[in-house]
């Protein structure tokens, strides 16, 4: 089975059925009490040293000065890029002013530093970042001068995972960054907020204690968010506790929702039969996407894509709007490309085993929705050109893509061998074009393709990096794709499956031991 990294942060919209199929809202989940209370000081085997030594600086020019972090983005200013997939959570930046072509060497390096393992991007606030890796068997919070590469602090703490298929044991979860505060989400399910300047404890989760979690596949995956004054964490319990709310302050459990009340009984869609859910409490609930908090028709909701489907919640309560099932036939499969929203609109896709993807339609009721397009219609569709079963058009594996006027920009395809960089019309599922990026399993730690690349989207291009560190730069057209730059990062190499940071024009890719520094600034 091949992994499923990018929320996976990272170790983790295919397109067709013109039907509308409306669901009724599920049963509310109610609030419940904490399990129990947040530590509040730091174990006594944690401790916060000065950083290790690794930074291999290199003769550019310094970078900008540290701005506020609200600051608008502009060509000398940028933004912070202070959670998983940037300041808006969708992979965008606003800044401008930089690079539109490369030198042949490539964009300047600032800095570069020796990391440990993990599939864990890195997170931005004004002048300082954080990385999470494991060396040894110790998960690492570090923060660094992001300008510079410098160590700023650093906290250790024991990790005794072990990835039973084989990939590395770092963290998979994204550090989120406040003004003042980190929080970190390890492998093992240790949930830690820590204060940015100084490293030092604030309170600790330890959550595969607290609830009944049955073994994920590869770790802990899903990077939490905040809302509202609310951490939101997918933690996966049983029975009813997939979903938890705590204090981002304290770490208090506010509330727990998601499993047995919400699905009991809901149809199994894309399953043989007129099967319907018939709860089992050694299912796992924790998928690898992370939360997504939007606002449609004016009311703010949490859409969270579970191992079982999508569930819709109010942020406040947790009280659930709609759930739909949407999980593949084969146990070895995971959902972990983060629910897409525009409009009204919520798109969830996966790679495994033809469950495709669906784009459903919120109703102004936010408690019901239908369904605007599926593909592939089902699990016996057949082609009518080819006579063979329908493809998806869109089958994201765990990398969440880029949308830019009503179009998806997205990396489609669960292995090597069958992979392709595509566009695709959010409104309708129709694809644009595709471009090949397949490659032989394994047959090179430097590709020449993408493979199942991340993209973000700044200054009007889109910057990917490949699995084996080739970077490049697009234009965003949906009539074909236009390559404008490509260059392979000679420090990088399979794996590269963290996605790529930017902030205040500089930018940062990580691999699976080098964290780098590059200067995109014109």
């Amino acid at each position: 089975m091949k992994p499923l990294v990018a929320n996976l942060a990272v170790v983790a919209l295919a397109l067709g059925l013109w039907t509308a199929c409306e669901r009724s809202s599920a049963p509310a989940a109610s609030a419940a009490p904490p399990p129990s209370a947040a530590v509040a000081a730091a174990p006594a085997t944690v401790a916060a040293t000065p950083a290790a030594p690794g930074i291999v600086p290199a003769a550019v020019a310094a970078a900008p000065a540290a701005t506020p972090a609200a600051a608008p983005a502009t060509a000398s200013v940028g933004e912070d890029w202070p959670q998983f997939l940037g300041p808006r959570a969708d992979g965008t930046s606003l800044e401008t002013g930089l690079l539109d072509r490369w030198p042949a060497a490539g964009p300047p390096l600032a800095w570069e530093k020796v990391v440990g393992t993990g599939y864990s991007a890195p997170s931005v606030r004004g002048d300082r970042l954080v990385v999470h890796h494991r060396l040894g068997n110790e998960e690492i919070i570090e923060c660094l001068d992001a300008r510079t590469g410098k160590g700023l602090w650093r906290r250790a703490a024991p990790s005794h995972y072990q990835d039973p298929y084989g990939y590395n044991n770092g963290p998979r979860c994204t550090p989120l960054l406040t003004t003042n505060l980190c929080y970190t989400f390890g492998a093992e399910g240790r949930l830690t907020c820590v204060e940015l300047a100084t490293g030092k404890v604030v309170w600790e989760r330890e959550t595969a204690k607290e609830w009944e979690i049955p073994e994920a596949f590869f770790g802990v995956g899903s990077t939490p968010i905040l809302e509202g004054g609310l951490l939101i964490v997918m933690v996966g319990g049983q029975p009813n506790s997939g979903v938890v709310a705590l204090d981002a302050q304290t770490g208090k459990t506010v509330w727990e929702s998601v499993g047995e009340k919400n699905w009991q009984g809901q149809p199994m869609l894309g399953w043989p039969g007129e099967r319907t859910v018939s709860w089992q409490r050694s299912w796992k609930q924790a998928s690898y996407a992370t939360p997504v908090a939007a606002t449609i028709h004016g009311r703010r909701q949490l859409f969270c894509l579970m191992r079982q489907g999508l569930v819709s919640l109010e942020p406040q309560t947790g009280a659930v709007n709609f759930s739909h099932w949407f999980q593949s036939i084969a146990n070895d499969s995971v959902n972990a490309c983060n629910p897409i929203v525009l409009g009204d609109n919520v798109l969830i896709t996966a790679a495994y085993y033809r469950v495709g993807s669906v784009a459903l339609r919120v109703k102004p009721d936010g408690k019901s929705f239908e369904e605007a397009w599926r593909t592939p219609a089902g699990l016996r569709e057949i082609d009518p050109k080819t006579g063979r079963p329908a493809a998806p058009t869109l089958e994201i594996h765990w990398t969440t893509p880029i949308v830019h006027n009503g179009f998806i920009y997205a990396f489609s395809g669960r292995n090597e061998p069958d992979v392709t960089f595509r566009c695709v019309e959010f409104k309708t599922g129709a694809v644009k074009w595709e471009r090949d990026e397949r490659w032989a399993p394994h047959s090179s730690k430097q590709p020449p393709v993408y493979g199942r690349g991340s993209a973000i989207m700044a200054d009007g291009k889109l910057i990917a990096l490949g699995e084996g560190g080739l970077l490049g730069m697009f234009k965003l057209n949906p009539e074909k794709p236009e390559e404008i730059a490509r260059w392979q990062a000679p420090q990088l190499h399979y794996p590269c499956w963290a996605a790529p940071v930017l902030s205040r024009q500089k930018l940062y890719l990580r691999s699976e031991d080098r964290l780098l520094c590059f200067a995109l600034g014109r």
